[in-house]
């Protein structure tokens, strides 16, 4: 399995307008790609400009082609305005388990 995580930082008067196109991207990459397994949107409690993801995929091929899909172009265009900074990682998954 292959990892993504982002951490975002929102500039602070786009907050209210990027979560929730970020909520759509979520819900779109869940439903529209098969080979991505999870999605997970996650805000710092005490800082909530910070938002980081949790993605994981079959494999890179599939992260590609996440990044390839219409709904994600149409997320980064909408939002790269807002965005003060992004960090991507990606990892292998060890010990995974199917199902």
């Amino acid at each position: 399995m292959f990892v993504v995580t982002v951490l975002f930082e929102i500039k602070a008067d786009h907050l209210k307008a990027f979560l929730p196109l970020l909520a759509e991207n979520a819900r779109r990459s869940r439903a529209d790609e098969p080979r991505c397994k999870r999605f997970d949107i996650c805000q710092h409690p005490d800082r909530p400009h910070q938002v980081f993801l949790y993605e994981l995929y079959d494999d890179q091929v599939a992260f590609e082609t996440h990044k390839s899909a219409a709904h994600y172009k149409d997320f980064s265009d909408a939002t790269q305005p807002m965005v003060a900074r992004k960090t991507v990682q990606t990892f292998a998954l060890l010990g995974a388990k199917k199902g």
